[in-house]
């Protein structure tokens, strides 16, 4: 399970495809060449027609599915991915530089230093203009992370943690439930709200006057001069970090492209 999204730019697979096959397919692609890999590693060289394994899913009824799956099944259900593959070269939204490199995603449970490191780019009172919209931006759209707080309390699936991390901004308290809820329920995020969060989370710098702020949508001809994605991967990074950092910048490509980020949680 995973937090999957997509830079909705306009482009051959995607007129072909739609955002949500492309996701689908991408992760039944990914599952096959793992098994794949699994089989050859113990050592079994028959081929993927020959290849089956039993896959668990939970239906939108709540029960859990257990279907045995073909590994050339799969292959042959995801070769369409590899048909519109070439348009991807130069794609601007490519931002992994590989086919498809223009989705991604986080994977559950995410961790509690996932949580804290998000938690810790957030601005402080000495960041006055862009704290005082983070300030409003809760009040006003209500941010109060109970959907994502019922999520974490009823097991181990979506957080590692039981109990939310969270901060203090000087007047006021936030939390990782808050968060997550601004970044991951509401939507495919518009190039707008994008631009908010880059600012939020450190993916762009927040040095600038009140007039720049409100004229940052769209993103300047010259962005990637003016203000380049700032968030930069680390050895010290756990896989949550890893994963959220990517989400950041996939939001930066996005808000950059003028585009929606296809988020689906």
């Amino acid at each position: 399970m995973a937090i999957d999204y997509i830079i909705d730019f306009d482009c051959a697979p995607r007129q072909a495809l739609g955002n949500e096959d492309i996701l689908e397919l991408l992760k039944e692609q990914e599952r096959a060449h793992m098994i794949i890999r699994m089989f050859r590693e113990s050592g079994d060289q028959r081929p993927p027609s020959e290849m089956g394994f039993e896959f668990t899913r939970t239906t939108p009824e709540g029960e859990e599915e257990t279907r045995l799956l073909v590994v050339q099944d799969i292959l042959d259900r995801t070769e369409e991915l590899n048909k519109y593959a070439p348009h991807c070269a130069n794609c601007p939204a490519n931002r992994l530089r590989k086919p498809y490199g223009c989705a991604g995603f986080i994977q559950y449970p995410m961790s509690g230093e996932g949580e804290a490191w998000l938690l810790n780019q957030l601005p402080t009172p000495d960041e006055a203009l862009v704290w005082l919209l983070l300030k409003q931006g809760v009040d006003s759209f209500m941010y109060d992370g109970q959907d994502i707080a019922g999520l974490r309390a009823g097991n181990e699936t979506y957080f590692q943690d039981r109990v939310a991390s969270s901060r203090r901004l000087g007047e006021f308290d936030i939390n990782a439930n808050q968060v997550f809820e601004m970044m991951f329920n509401v939507g495919d995020i518009t190039p707008n709200h994008a631009a908010i969060l880059l600012l939020f989370f450190g993916g762009i710098r927040r040095d600038m006057q009140a007039n720049q702020i409100m004229s940052l949508t769209p993103a300047p001809r010259n962005v990637a001069i003016t203000l380049p994605f700032a968030l930069k991967p680390s050895d010290d990074d756990d896989n949550t970090t890893h994963e959220i950092k990517g989400f950041l910048n996939a939001l930066y490509v996005a808000w950059a492209l003028n585009v929606r980020l296809h988020v689906l949680p």
